[in-house]
């Protein structure tokens, strides 16, 4: 089958993948007079009351924004926010099928991060959580970290968490099979921006003492003047030894290779150098950085690409839908680490440790019991960690 074709045949097809339907039926005088004017004037007031209450009367308990600038499309690159639609339509529906969270696109004309900010904050009333997807890194981050500060929902830039959720997750596998420690492997990544950012910092959380991180320049060293802030600060928290030199070099007797970066940048003798049962993750989309067979071929154990059409497919979809809906569930204030690594665990203990196998290390994302796993385990580590808000919202409903 040709993906591109069948495509555009469906889309020009349905005019669209999603569409707004009405919960209520209004069939009268009086439906109407209930559904709209003069009855609703009666949960406005209630909300102007408490704002809390937005959350009963209004669908927002179960709505999230996804919002682009549309600079930073995952195989594509800066596209645009228009030509971006497709694909938030489609994470729009993906949102619903699998978590029945409710969810609107929204692709932003500007890719001005004080101008996206000050609109998603004045946006941010009408949602339960903001997806943020498709920013190009640095940028992504300086948004993400002001919406955090102004907004009191959930903020969530799925390129950088998602990804990183779905590869830890992905690792604890993949280390049973090879029957190593994180604490004993060293592990490289290639492509430092957002996703390559946010995997290394779940990976020293998760334990990974050895960690070699690298750029298109090289690897990244904390003594090098003329990286980027953001490339400076995950100097300091890695390659300990302070190694210099190039991918190649990097990969030199490694456990783990993880790619976010670029096609076909990592050759056959590259992971003939890594130690023996490698772990290798190359995920740039569409062509990853190293042939699944070629990996194969030169001795790696166990590999994982983001193509469907190989075993071990790293996808996003493991993780967002059951992150929003167990943080919905809880009505949290946040998505924190500690959240976001339930999901990871949850993700990875949906396969029973004895069907773990180098071929199978990853649940099919279309199992809709993933998802309510991770749902669960995120909404528990959210209470647990305090940013539950539903005691606020039972509170204002009590005393009405």
């Amino acid at each position: 089958m040709d993906y591109k074709v069948e495509s555009l045949k469906l889309h020009k097809k349905l005019g669209g993948k999603i569409e707004m339907r009405s919960r209520v039926s209004i069939n009268s005088t009086d439906d109407l007079s209930i559904v709209y004017s003069p009855g609703v004037s009666e949960p406005c007031l209630e909300i102007e009351r408490d704002p809390n209450l937005s959350y009963v009367y209004t669908r927002r308990h179960n709505t999230v924004a996804v919002i682009t600038d549309g600079s930073a499309v995952l195989g594509l690159g800066n596209i645009g926010p228009l030509a971006s639609m497709p694909v938030m339509e489609g994470k729009a529906a993906l949102f619903k099928l699998l978590a029945d969270v409710d969810t609107i696109p929204l692709c932003l004309k500007s890719q001005d991060t004080d101008e996206i900010v000050n609109t998603i904050y004045n946006l941010s009333d009408s949602f339960g959580g903001i997806n943020l997807e498709d920013i190009a890194a640095p940028r992504c981050f300086e948004i993400e970290k002001q919406l955090k500060e102004r907004c009191d929902i959930p903020i969530f830039h799925d390129d950088q968490h998602g990804t990183a959720i779905v590869v830890l997750a992905a690792l604890i596998n993949a280390l049973k099979v090879v029957n190593k420690k994180p604490e004993s492997v060293k592990v490289v990544i290639n492509g430092i921006g957002a996703a390559g950012t946010a995997i290394a910092e779940f990976l020293i959380e998760f334990g990974i003492k050895d960690l070699i991180l690298c750029d298109k320049h090289g690897i990244l060293s904390s003594d090098d003047d003329t990286l980027s802030p953001s490339h400076q600060k995950m100097a300091k928290k890695t390659n300990q030894n302070n190694i210099k030199g190039n991918l190649s070099k990097a990969m030199e007797n490694a456990d783990v290779f993880i790619g976010v970066s670029v096609p076909n940048c990592v050759t056959e003798a590259d992971i003939k150098n890594m130690q023996k049962d490698a772990i290798v993750l190359p995920l740039a989309n569409p062509k990853p950085e190293i042939d699944y067979h070629r990996a194969k071929h030169a001795g790696a154990k166990v590999v994982g690409t983001g193509l469907s059409n190989f075993p071990n497919q790293i996808n996003n979809l493991l993780a967002f839908p059951g992150i929003f809906r167990g943080t919905l569930d809880a009505r949290a204030s946040e998505i924190n680490r500690e959240m976001m690594i339930a999901a990871s665990e949850a993700i990875a203990n949906s396969i029973p440790e004895a069907k773990i196998t180098e071929a199978y290390i990853i649940p099919n994302p279309l199992d809709r019991s993933v998802h309510a796993r991770v749902a669960s385990a995120v909404k528990q580590k959210a209470i647990e960690t305090g940013v539950s808000k539903n005691g606020s919202i039972k509170a204002a409903v009590d005393s009405e």
